[in-house]
């Protein structure tokens, strides 16, 4: 291979390796915010009963949340089952933007939190997999000239 090819396979090389470590850390965050939630649902029922509580459920529902939102984080985390989790982690997600939406917190930080947690799952997911890459094959997109 000459000298010339080398040079131009090594930036795409690269960014490509780039990428590919921004989804990951990106999705390491949504996995750790996840995890967190979850295990404050599971081992610190009473504050996260009142923050459920203020949007309309019930206290109770800490013991249900909590392993549903570990089991999502599960899902995204293992390679195999990442399109799933992030499925599941979306419907999770929009359902919370719901609630606050319902109660009329508008722009609150949980909504702006959630809505940023659904956006680094994709994100990171589309960094990372390359069946959502082929999917949705962003670098493609060319938008035609305004007459």
């Amino acid at each position: 291979m000459s000298e010339a090819m080398k040079l131009r396979q090594r930036p795409e090389t690269m960014t490509s390796h780039r990428v590919l470590w921004a989804g990951r850390i990106m999705s390491a965050l949504v996995v750790l915010a996840l995890v967190t939630d979850g295990t404050l649902q599971l081992f610190a029922p009473a504050q996260m009963a009142s923050m459920l509580q203020e949007t309309g459920f019930a206290m109770d529902l800490t013991h249900v949340m909590g392993p549903i939102i570990l089991i999502c984080a599960i899902l995204y985390a293992l390679p195999a089952t990442a399109v799933l989790g992030a499925i599941l982690v979306t419907g999770f997600l929009g359902g919370a933007i719901c609630a606050h939406v319902r109660i009329g917190e508008l722009g609150s930080p949980p909504e702006i939190i959630s809505l940023l947690l659904g956006a680094m799952t994709w994100t990171g997911l589309y960094a990372r997999d390359p069946r959502i890459r082929a999917i949705l094959p962003l670098n493609r997109i060319k938008i035609a000239p305004r007459r």
